[in-house]
């Protein structure tokens, strides 16, 4: 596992979409800016809010992309492009998935996008290969938009900071522990047995 570089969390911009299960991945880069006293900062030639960090000594950028969700990939390859990143080795992709069940997480370092635009966006611009964390939002029980582009309800709600908070801890360990199979088999776990 290289060091991460790059931390992309996807959403949706705008008030509209603010509290909806579709932006997990941006309120987990907006609870890591958070934590490490970043400002995220609109970049035009990013297309994308920007902040960076370091930590032992290492850039650690975030980026939330501006565009809607199904041109994340516009985004994502300009800063790949302009750090000279490696996709395969340098960045993480945070993101919801209706295919989990609520509060389930799944790290996983290539495949393919699981029918979710954003991924299927930057796909289409940097390949599979690519770890993402991806944040079960439930399994939809009505249609597909209206569950992801839907708030999460009074009895996610309750629990919603403590799997943020799970998601969270994920990412710092991406960023100090060099042992990605470790990381994986202790957060790859239905929500009940993250605790």
């Amino acid at each position: 596992m290289s060091e991460i570089k790059l931390i992309v969390g996807l959403g949706n911009p705008g008030d509209k979409y603010e509290d909806t299960r579709h932006n997990a991945g941006e309120w987990l880069i907006a609870r890591l800016a958070r934590r490490f006293n970043v400002i995220l900062n609109a970049e035009n030639k990013f297309f994308g809010k920007v902040g960076k960090t370091l930590m032992n000594g290492k850039e650690i950028r975030f980026l939330v992309p501006t565009t809607f969700m199904n041109l994340s990939g516009n985004s994502v390859i300009e800063i790949i492009n302009f750090y000279k990143l490696d996709p395969k080795k340098d960045i993480i992709v945070i993101y919801d998935d209706m295919d989990l069940s609520f509060g389930d997480i799944r790290i996983r370092e290539k495949g393919s996008s699981g029918g979710h635009n954003g991924i299927k966006s930057i796909i289409s611009h940097i390949g599979e290969e690519f770890i993402r964390i991806k944040c079960g939002i439930g399994t939809k029980e009505k249609d597909a938009v209206e569950h992801v582009l839907g708030e999460f309800n009074q009895t996610e709600q309750k629990d919603l900071d403590e799997i943020l908070e799970i998601v969270d801890n994920c990412i710092i360990e991406m960023l100090t522990v060099q042992n990605l199979d470790r990381i994986m088999q202790k957060y790859n776990k239905k929500k009940e047995k993250l605790k």
